[in-house]
């Protein structure tokens, strides 16, 4: 079947029903929703028997929805309706909430269902629980909807299925507002959480108005006035609240063209007067008979020069302890993306910037391909792109949750070179002739493509909830293996023979020579890519590789599927 998206953005919601839709053999090409001229256009180029809105932020135009069928994804349960579902179901408290594939009508949200779920609230932001719960939701309600439309099947009304429809407003800030004198501490983590990622909730820090992001409890501290900074640590300050603190990690200026950063970065003087505390850490060590376990979760993966430096600095002491066998534990929402682009982009010499936190990037994923005394596993349970997908495969063995995707590429910021060991790591595990494939297509990766080629070696069939405790199982179990010393062995005498054969050097090297020019030669693409990114610019074209309608010839369409 030809389905076409028509998405704000390709999201992770987005990117998932691709390769969820993909695999089954389905047709997809998505167009960005800029205007009706152009949504138009793409149904008129793709001819689409179905239409799929995983992420939009308007109507989709009647001359469509008149003319096809067009499945609305909605993040609440049947009847609800507004633009602000999921920011509503985590202010109040909520204690189960759902998704609902809806057929596009006049009224927004008010279509006949075909399909829906329902899953119970976790305690945590929007950002995370969209990108598991509902997007879970989401996958199995859509290809349950497809599958009825294929076989004739007919949508009913919400009324009919006992709903009763409710509207939502869009949230603003006066309605997710922190009065820090009355609110208590779990208030105050709701109201931040529902508008994790975007907006943020709009506050007043050392009397600048900022954007809050990024909230945890923070415990063991004295109690201070509620709403004043008492303490900071890494890039965390905490505030006190009626009856505790939270810690807030990111921030951002409520001023034109700021972007979201770590809360000590933007409040740099202030946060030197305040004392030091241990606050949520970002990386930490633990041990379990003969596995070390390394765990590092940074925000919405991205791996700045100072937090690489930390790994490094934590690697080198794990790799030190006696054990058989060491797991990298990435974040469960992001396991790692690379460089921090926000940052880069702060930084007075954006270049520099580049150079020194690739340069550290480099560093790491280097110290994890040279240490032969250990099998190194990576269990990637979140979203892994760019340089985070090849540190993860500077493992011996990367371990993938089965809805996670990899994109595994770089050319989309401005046609970045890369860098991590790529040219080393994706011909040895994925074979010399998908290299080119791979890197071209810049396309979203499930994990049954990523085990067949290469990019896995194991698929960890669990959500959310059970991966860590699913990989702790495993990774005991083959450090138990009576043949892992020989294991070790093998790994020492490939690694000599690979580096007598060309140099890690040598790939470094020439990698950091394309980057080189990326960052500071004459080609101002990768600055205009990520200065457009950071500040969340919308594009003004669907990239090619997803638009496979707008393709001139059949050289210009991905074909990589046909290598797996």
């Amino acid at each position: 079947m030809r389905i076409l998206f028509l998405c704000h953005s390709f999201n992770s919601l987005s990117q998932r029903l691709f390769v969820e839709l993909g695999a089954r053999g389905h047709e997809v090409s998505v167009e960005f929703d800029i205007n009706d001229a152009v949504a138009l256009e793409a149904v008129e180029l793709f001819e689409p028997n179905i239409i799929v809105a995983p992420f939009l932020k308007r109507a989709i135009p009647r001359a469509i929805w008149e003319s096809r069928i067009c499945l609305v994804v909605h993040p609440g349960p049947v009847g609800d309706g507004g633009p602000s579902a999921l920011d509503w179901a985590i202010l109040n408290a909520e204690a189960d909430w759902g998704v609902t594939v809806l057929q596009a009508q006049d009224a927004l949200d008010a279509g006949p269902v075909w399909a829906h779920r329902r899953f119970i609230m976790r305690d945590a932001p929007k950002s995370s629980l969209y990108r598991h719960e509902v997007t879970e939701a989401a996958v199995e309600a859509v290809l349950e909807a497809i599958g009825k439309i294929v076989q004739g099947g007919k949508p009913a009304g919400a009324e009919e299925m006992g709903a009763v429809p409710v509207w939502r407003k869009g949230m603003q800030q006066k309605d997710r507002a922190i009065d820090w004198t009355h609110d208590d501490t779990d208030t105050v983590l709701r109201k931040i959480a529902s508008a994790d990622g975007v907006p943020g909730v709009r506050d007043e820090m050392f009397g600048e108005a900022v954007y809050l992001h990024d909230a945890h409890r923070a415990g063991g501290l004295p109690a201070g006035q509620p709403g004043t900074a008492i303490a900071r640590s890494g890039g965390a300050i905490a505030r006190a609240t009626r009856d505790g603190a939270v810690w807030i990690g990111h921030v951002r200026m409520a001023k034109v063209k700021a972007i979201k950063l770590p809360a000590t970065h933007v409040f740099a003087v202030e946060a030197e007067s305040l004392p030091q505390a241990d606050g949520q850490a970002e990386i930490h060590y633990e041990e379990a008979g003969s596995v070390g376990f390394l765990n590092f979760r940074f925000h919405n993966g991205a791996m700045g020069t100072e937090a690489c430096q930390l790994l490094l600095e934590a690697w080198r002491k794990a790799a030190a302890r006696p054990t058989r066998l060491i797991v990298l534990c990435g974040g469960s929402d992001h396991w790692a993306n690379g460089l921090n682009l926000n940052l880069i982009e702060a930084a007075a010499s954006p270049a520099d910037e580049s150079w020194a936190n690739i340069n550290a990037m480099d560093d790491l994923a280097e110290a994890v391909i040279r240490t032969t005394g250990k099998i190194v596993v990576s269990a990637v349970g979140g979203n892994a792109g760019a340089g985070g997908v090849f540190l993860a495969r500077a493992a011996d063995e990367v371990w993938l949750r089965k809805g996670a995707i990899l994109n595994p590429h770089y050319k989309d910021m401005g046609n970045l070179y890369g860098s991590e060991f790529w040219t080393y790591l994706l011909p040895r595990h994925a074979g010399t002739e998908n290299v080119e494939r791979i890197a071209a297509a810049r396309l979203p990766m499930g994990a049954e493509e990523a085990a067949s080629l290469g990019l896995a070696n194991k698929i960890v069939d669990t959500g959310r909830g059970g991966f860590d405790a699913a990989v702790r199982g495993m990774a005991l179990e083959f450090a138990g293996r009576p043949e892992i010393g020989a294991l070790i062995e093998a790994k020492a005498r490939r690694r000599a023979d690979d580096e007598a054969a060309k140099p890690l050097a040598a790939y470094r090297a020439e990698e950091l020579d394309r980057m080189r020019r990326n960052f500071h030669g004459f080609d101002p693409s990768y600055h205009i890519a990520r200065h457009n990114f950071v500040h969340k610019v919308a594009k003004s074209r669907t990239p090619i590789t997803i638009a496979r309608h707008r393709a001139t010839t059949r050289s210009m369409q991905p074909e990589r599927r046909a290598a797996s």
